[in-house]
């Protein structure tokens, strides 16, 4: 069994403020630490379940968070970014059997966590597919879609996960943070670490096609973006048009095409 993970860091247990996502800040190293532990607690869990080989992508920031030598032979790490338009699934393609989420977070335009954004926090407010708020897992599922891979297990904050169960009940889920305003409620680190190892096991125990993501017939994406130039400019980008006030529309049927526009205008 060849498992992919990706991990981010917004959805760590303890994760609350800017500072501790940011590499070489005082408070980043611990919990670049936590969010090592808990993607090899998904490994081990994997392992556990009878997987053989294991990549996983380091896609929080610089691509430069987890410890490498923190895991075991069976995992290769991509670190850093190879800048295609798989992004933070690099990599991913048809020899995979399954596709593990660890830290990510709900979508920009929620409230669920004082983190929540869609891709570049910088200059992009939200990103909508067919009209609903799209979060990093809604894209990267598509993503693993395209060659037929299931979404066997997501960790994250609690209002991520119940996104995740509307579009696919069977995948499993583990809620380790509420976020109310600019707070969050943490599930204990070690407890995060044990249950995540425990659900990864029975998520790749269970029927893997049963978890596979439906991705639409056509897409329509919108991404809405803080400064309306920057919309006015990035709606040039061939195929998309300009809404007013900052938003950039595109259209189609292919969802690769959704992956390169996101990845140039984001």
């Amino acid at each position: 069994m060849k498992i992919y993970i990706s991990a981010d860091i917004e959805g760590i247990t303890g994760v609350t403020d800017w500072d501790e996502t940011k590499q070489n800040h005082p408070d980043w190293q611990a919990f670049a630490k936590q969010m090592t532990e808990e993607v090899l607690a998904a490994v081990n869990g994997a392992v556990k379940a009878g997987a053989k080989e294991i990549i996983v992508k380091d896609a929080h920031d610089s691509g430069r968070n987890i410890d490498i030598k923190a895991l075991p032979e069976e995992v290769k790490l991509i670190r850093g970014w190879t800048g295609d338009p798989l992004s933070m699934v690099a990599g991913i393609d048809e020899s995979f059997d399954a596709l593990i989420f660890i830290g990510y977070h709900n979508a920009g335009g929620t409230i669920t966590n004082p983190l929540v954004h869609t891709m570049n926090v910088s200059s992009v407010l939200t990103i909508k597919i067919n009209d609903e708020y799209a979060s990093e897992f809604l894209l990267n599922a598509y993503a693993g879609a395209l060659y037929k891979v299931p979404v066997v297990f997501v960790s994250g904050d609690s209002g991520l996960t119940k996104e995740v169960n509307k579009f696919n009940s069977n995948i499993v889920t583990l809620g380790v943070k509420d976020g109310i305003g600019g707070a969050t409620i943490n599930m204990n680190p070690k407890k995060a670490v044990i249950e995540t190892e425990k659900l990864v096991k029975e998520a790749l125990n269970k029927d893997l096609d049963s978890m596979k993501v439906k991705s639409p017939e056509e897409f329509k994406v919108q991404i809405e973006y803080k400064d309306h130039k920057v919309a006015y400019k990035n709606s040039f980008y061939p195929g998309a048009e300009f809404i007013a006030p900052r938003t950039v529309e595109f259209k189609t049927k292919e969802y690769y095409e959704v992956l390169r526009m996101i990845h140039f205008l984001t």
